[in-house]
Parts: C-alpha cells; sequence; structure tokens
C-alpha cells in the first residue's frame, strides 16, 4: 500500500479531492457510485475521499452508507465516507468535513458518468480554473433517457438563465462541478438560494468575484433507481429563485 500511496503523491503533487454525495432516497444506487469512484480514482493514481451526506432518507440510505464505510473507511487513501445528517444545504454540511484542497460536487442516482472525473481534474491542474463545470449544451454534451416533458422543461430553464442572468456559462443548473476548495467556501458564504437556484447563484457569484471557470461537455443519463425530485413544488421554487437573482445579481 505504500507504494500506492507514493505513485498517488508523484502524480498529483500532494493534492487531495474530496467528493461530496448528497443523498436522499439512493438506497439502489449509493452502492454502485460508491463503487464507480473508488474503481475510476483508484486507477487514476489520485488520493481522494468520498463524504456522504444524508438527509435523513426514510429507504434505509443511511444504514447503506454505513455499510460502505465499514468497506471502505478504513484505508483512508482509498476512500473515506461520512455520514452527515443535515436539514440545509448539503454542501455547507459536506464542505466543513472535506479534507482535500479540491471539492467536487456531483449527484449520486448515477447520471454523471463517473470516468469523466480524471479529465475534469486533468482540466483543472492544466488549465489552472477555479472552477469547472459539466456542460449538457456544449459540444458532445447532451441529455439522455429524459422524455420530451423534461427536456423543453430543461432547455427552457436554461434558456430563461442565460437571457435574464448572462453568467457567460452554458449549464447553470448542472450539478457536475469541481471547486479548488477555498473558491468553494467563498461562494458557499455568499450563497443564500436552495435546491436548484443554488447551482446557478454558485455560477454568477463565481463569476461577481472574477473567478476563472472552465467548462467539459458531459452526458447526462436519466437515473435508473428511485424517482426524480423534479415536481411542480421545485419547478415554481427555481422560477422564483431565478427572478430572485436577476433582480439582487
Amino acid at each position: 500500500m505504500a507504494s500506492r500511496k507514493g505513485s498517488q503523491q508523484s502524480r498529483v503533487g500532494g493534492d487531495k479531492y474530496s467528493v461530496l454525495l448528497p443523498t436522499y432516497n439512493e438506497r439502489e444506487n449509493l452502492p454502485l457510485i460508491v463503487w464507480l469512484l473508488v474503481k475510476y480514482f483508484g486507477e487514476s493514481g489520485y488520493d481522494y475521499e468520498i463524504i456522504v451526506i444524508d438527509d435523513g432518507s426514510p429507504d434505509g440510505t443511511l444504514e447503506v452508507a454505513e455499510q460502505l464505510q465499514k468497506i471502505y473507511g478504513e484505508d483512508k487513501i482509498v476512500s473515506n465516507v461520512l455520514l452527515i445528517l443535515h436539514s440545509g444545504t448539503a454542501y455547507i454540511h459536506g464542505i466543513k468535513h472535506a479534507r482535500g484542497n479540491y471539492v467536487f460536487i456531483m449527484d449520486a442516482d448515477l447520471s454523471h458518468h463517473v470516468s469523466g472525473s480524471p479529465v475534469y481534474l486533468d482540466n483543472t491542474r492544466e488549465g489552472g480554473y477555479d472552477l469547472v463545470s459539466g456542460t449538457r449544451y456544449r459540444g458532445d454534451g447532451g441529455v439522455y433517457g429524459w422524455d420530451l416533458r423534461r427536456k423543453l422543461i430543461s432547455r427552457g430553464a436554461n434558456y430563461v438563465t442565460q437571457v435574464l442572468l448572462r453568467p457567460g456559462a452554458s449549464d447553470l443548473t448542472g450539478s457536475f462541478r469541481l471547486y479548488k476548495k477555498e473558491v468553494l467556501e467563498s461562494l458557499v458564504e455568499r450563497c443564500v438560494s436552495k435546491g436548484y437556484v443554488f447551482q446557478m447563484e454558485m455560477i454568477v457569484r463565481a463569476r461577481q468575484l472574477n473567478y476563472t471557470i472552465g467548462e467539459v461537455p458531459i452526458s447526462f443519463v436519466d437515473r435508473v433507481y428511485g424517482e426524480s425530485k423534479l415536481g411542480g413544488n421545485e419547478i415554481v421554487s427555481f422560477l422564483k429563485g431565478l427572478l430572485t437573482l436577476f433582480a439582487t445579481t
């Protein structure tokens, strides 16, 4: 194991990466996403940790996370899974426990291709960006598995945000991003939004603070297990939040 640690340090120069996984009713998906993260980060030779931030899931997600902690948590080089119950924004709580100097945020429902993570890392290090955001709307990025209604909602929401906020980024509502830790901390302190609007505000605030933003095309795949959290209430909250950002930024 010592030789493995040495190869990690030689590749990334001592950097450590924290992956924040907010969960709510992700019992079926969590073992798969954790296994994939362990696989791809391990094969790439990066020093990392996985932080599970569970919001009191009633489906047994917490119990599954505890089992995963027993499997992967003993060797800190391979993985460290933390269990955090929270009632507010997941990232605010998760970052308090992050020991890496770079922080990934991503969904736990397998919508994001974990194999793209090393591309993010290399992009950030080589480009010197403060944050790198996955985009479904540039290059060979795209969305798969959604019906026409959800695609129209997503495209429409992104178009309206571009017109009103002019953020200089092509995908404001995506949640597959990599931040320098100090940048994420600075943005979280300033953001007041919740839910889907939170991701938008993070990009808008980053532009206001002159942080550099890189983009990587990604393929977003609809969840296989569980139900989407997007509903009528979320859409209304999104519109309210968007108008608030437009009026205050």
